[in-house]
């Protein structure tokens, strides 16, 4: 089933909406790195440095995104017949990569480090709880336009500056107790920021790996019971479900009497459609009809 008209004129706002949002995110994440940079090098806290290479990642992961999403709203083609939606679950994977690097990076160079004096002052303590500002606001908005746009893509930066909000809190914590005299918590709090930065990782990998490899997007059984509710649908014997971007392509084979004729069997479809469509966000049904021999 095609879209409707309404329906592509829906998609184009909401990935321009998308598009805005994420140049928002990625001129809060400029200031935020801006902030960290000053912030480690006056004070020679390596956890806070370790923090601004997390957001220098965020900023270059922010304008990559933006690009991906407004080429991946582009209409399907010769050689994209499904469209180019998946390039937004590419982008989802290439942070997940991205963030897995540097978490190694950080532990690994958090090791090697020798200790070093680490100073605090009213300065530096004030630009990192800007930074605290502006990452829970950022997130707040975000994760409020994720759920209005139904985005998998604004929900995981989100959550991701949800963690950096965690993950800031604890640099701080860790700096100041390393400039009483503590400097191994400065380490600790460095590798600290680097698992943490794994972990993330693996949430989006975990997110984005079935619709990569094209795991189901609804349960069979669900759709097997809307399909099985429309009079003259004897029975489903196949039905198959996999993620397009934020939108599932579905496609069934149903039985139906024999003695059905073609209107008959294609008013089914339409009720099929329909009620599908009111359940599930699909992009895509296609359904073949078969007589219940």
């Amino acid at each position: 089933m095609k879209a409707t008209h309404s329906d592509k004129k829906n998609k184009v706002l909401v990935d321009k909406k998308v598009q805005q949002v994420i140049l928002v995110e990625g001129s809060a994440n400029v200031l935020v790195l801006i902030a960290k940079v000053i912030a480690g090098l006056s004070t020679g806290s390596m956890a806070i440095l370790s923090d601004a290479l997390h957001s220098l990642t965020d900023v270059a992961n922010n304008f990559v995104v933006w690009g991906v999403v407004k080429h991946s709203t582009k209409p399907a083609d010769r050689e994209h017949p499904y469209g180019h939606r998946k390039f937004e679950t590419l982008a989802v994977l290439g942070l997940a990569v991205l963030l897995i690097l540097l978490a190694f990076e950080l532990i690994l160079h958090s090791f090697r480090r020798e200790h070093t004096d680490i100073v605090s002052s009213p300065i530096e303590m004030m630009l990192m709880a800007g930074v605290l500002i502006i990452n829970i606001g950022l997130a707040s908005w975000q994760r409020m336009w994720a759920n209005r746009l139904g985005s998998h893509l604004l929900q995981a930066d989100a959550s991701h500056t949800f963690a950096d909000v965690l993950t800031t809190i604890i640099v701080i914590v860790g700096w100041q107790l390393a400039s009483m005299g503590y400097l191994w918590l400065d380490q600790l709090c460095a590798i600290g920021v680097g698992l943490f930065i794994l972990y993330l990782a693996y949430n989006l990998l975990k997110k984005v790996t079935p619709v990569l490899v094209d795991g189901y997007a609804i349960e069979p059984e669900a759709l097997i019971e809307v399909a099985v509710a429309i009079d003259g649908v004897e029975a489903v014997s196949r039905v198959r479900s996999r993620w397009i971007g934020n939108d599932a392509s579905i496609d069934m084979v149903i039985l139906v009497k024999p003695e059905l004729t073609t209107e008959q069997a294609h008013q089914i479809c339409d009720q099929i459609e329909l009620l599908v469509e009111r359940e599930f966000a699909v992009s895509d049904i296609s359904i073949h009809v078969e007589p219940n021999q």
